[in-house]
């Protein structure tokens, strides 16, 4: 999609403060409001912007371990690969699952409520997921950079 520098820094903005109002946000891109509220309808209906949403503080909410669990599948059984993401999908601590190249199948991105929560959710959960023949877990100590910002070219 070809957009131009109105249209960026609409992006620019949104990303950092999801619940501007289309007034200011109109006067900081330097539009009026109407073709400002048309640009950012468009930029939605073109999927460029999916969602808004709020960012939640993890540790206030209790989630105190992080742990990113390489996953290796037995064999790419269709059924099981399918269950496998189902199973994924409907399980709220997985927050985040990628497939990935190289010697595992997927990385999961996991939060837990301590590592025992986190031992209970692998071992009586994820291990038992449908095709899953192995995993290994890291943990992260400390969140250096958090960011879900994209550039925006």
């Amino acid at each position: 999609m070809e957009m131009d520098r109105a249209e960026r820094d609409i992006l620019r903005i949104l990303q950092s403060e999801g619940r501007i109002s289309n007034v200011e946000l109109a006067e900081r891109v330097g539009l009026s409001e109407s073709p400002c509220f048309r640009r950012v309808k468009r930029l939605e209906e073109s999927g460029v912007i999916r969602r808004y949403s709020a960012e939640l503080a993890q540790r206030k909410l209790g989630l105190q371990v992080t742990a990113y669990v390489q996953v290796s599948l037995d064999k790419q059984e269709d059924r099981k690969q399918r269950d496998f993401l189902a199973r994924v999908e409907a399980e709220e601590h997985i927050v985040e699952c990628h497939a990935m190249s190289g010697s595992h199948d997927y990385l999961l991105k996991v939060v837990a409520r301590s590592m025992d929560h986190f031992s209970e959710l692998s071992m009586e959960r994820i291990l038992k997921y449908p095709g899953v023949k192995n995993i290994e877990s890291n943990f992260s100590l400390k969140a250096v950079k958090d960011s879900n910002t994209l550039p925006v070219r």
